[in-house]
């Protein structure tokens, strides 16, 4: 099973409600590590944040799924914008998923400008990068969704993922962050 995945990032100290609380890390680990062995997850193809992305990134390889990183723009823009901005030490987990991502020959660097608009071309580019796979190993698709379940409202990238990904009639499955 190839799986396209996006997700919550960790709740910013100021967070007006609770999307994805720091403590909830480890569970969620541990959810997205039961569903691939559900799944019998074989490709795993998503971006490299803090919260889902570097939790389902850890969880792939520990079920021995091949992990393809995504990323908008260059890394060490991506790593202080996206992971290392939060609670947590994600940097260590981050860039050793880019070493190994790297030496693997499965990072891509979209080389999009930092803007809003570059998570969402980012996102359809993990779902037409997991059909590609999923083509090649002659296998499905499904787009796990790691979230609260609540819209943001118009730029969420995690629920208009999520809409992306039915478009496409992938199967679609949610991990809660709560």
């Amino acid at each position: 099973m190839v799986v396209a995945l996006s997700g919550r990032r960790i709740d910013s100290p100021d967070a007006s409600r609770a999307a994805f609380p720091i403590e909830n890390a480890e569970a969620v680990r541990m959810r997205i590590v039961e569903l691939f062995r559900e799944l019998r997850a074989t490709v795993l193809v998503c971006s490299a944040a803090c919260g889902a992305d570097l939790l389902a990134l850890e969880a792939a390889e520990s079920v021995g799924a091949r992990r393809r990183i995504v990323l908008p723009f260059e890394p060490r823009l991506f790593r202080e914008t996206s992971v290392t901005d939060r609670p947590g030490n994600w940097g260590p987990a981050f860039d050793r998923c880019l070493l190994a991502a790297s030496a693997a020959n499965d990072l891509v660097n979209l080389d999009l400008p930092a803007a809003n608009e570059s998570y969402v071309r980012t996102n359809e580019f993990i779902l037409e990068e997991s059909r590609t796979l999923a083509r090649v190993l002659q296998d499905r698709v499904t787009a796990v969704l790691v979230w609260d379940g609540m819209s943001k409202g118009q730029a969420d990238f995690t629920e208009l993922f999520g809409k992306a990904a039915l478009a496409r009639q992938f199967g679609v499955v949610e991990v809660s962050t709560l």
